[in-house]
This record gives structure tokens, C-alpha cells and sequence, in this order.
């Protein structure tokens, strides 16, 4: 289950942003789908991350910053589509981030795969049937 491809089980249409984007709006979509973390494109390629958390250290910060380009996080983890579920589980465990992008080898992004997409996929792999929360997790 951990050897499959990290494309089976990836979200292939995430919501994305651009590093023109005004903070004011990033935070409204951020705040509207209920995530923590969106990519930046550009052309159609992965430029960075803007995260809940660039968002609070720039209301902490008190900073004038307008646009996503102005606080996003340009070093990012990313996986191409062929990687295994277990390499984005380890990546999970010794990170500590939430959702990591997933590009091809011209950078484009093609989808994301968070912590939950292993959880679920995992859990699903043991328990086909859910036992809780069915209405949630089928």
C-alpha cells in the first residue's frame, strides 16, 4: 500500500494561487475551503507555498506586504507523480508539514498529496468498510 504511486491517491486539481494575489484574498480562500496551505504558480509552474502560518507571522510581523509573493516560501519539499506513498509518509513524519506538491520534471504542479491522503488511503487499504464516521471518510 505504501508502494504505490503517490499519483493514485493525490489530489489532481488543488486550488492554487498566484504570487500576484493579494493577501486580503489568499486569506478569504484559505479561510473559505477550510486549508492550510495552497500553491503558488506561476505559468503554470510551482513557485512557492503560502501557509496559514506566513499569514500569521505577517500579522505578527506588522508587515505592509500586500501579495502572496511578498511572504510565501519559495524552499519547498515536492515529489513527482511516480514517488511512492511511503517516501510522502516518511517526508510527513520528518518534516512536520501538511501537504506537499506534486511536480513534474518541468516543475509543473500536477497535484498535492497531504497527511490525510496517506491516513485515509492507508486505513482504507485495512478497512475497507468504514467503521465511523462513514459518511465522512467514503
Amino acid at each position: 500500500m505504501l508502494n504505490e504511486e503517490v499519483r493514485k491517491i493525490m489530489s489532481s486539481d488543488p486550488v492554487t494561487v498566484k504570487p500576484s494575489d493579494s493577501i486580503a484574498d489568499v486569506t478569504k480562500v484559505m479561510f473559505d475551503l477550510k486549508v492550510q496551505q495552497l500553491p503558488v504558480v506561476e505559468d503554470n509552474k510551482l513557485v512557492g507555498m503560502v501557509t496559514s502560518f506566513d499569514l500569521w507571522k505577517n500579522c505578527m510581523n506588522q508587515s505592509k506586504a500586500n501579495q502572496v509573493s511578498d511572504i510565501m516560501t519559495t524552499k519547498i519539499i515536492k515529489i513527482a507523480p511516480i514517488d511512492k506513498v511511503g517516501t510522502a509518509a516518511e517526508l510527513f513524519m520528518d518534516r512536520r508539514f501538511k501537504t506537499i506538491p506534486v511536480v513534474n520534471l518541468d516543475g509543473e504542479l500536477k497535484g498535492v498529496i497531504t497527511a490525510f491522503d496517506v491516513i485515509k488511503h492507508t486505513l482504507k487499504r485495512e478497512y475497507p468498510k468504514s467503521i465511523l464516521y462513514s459518511e465522512i471518510i467514503d
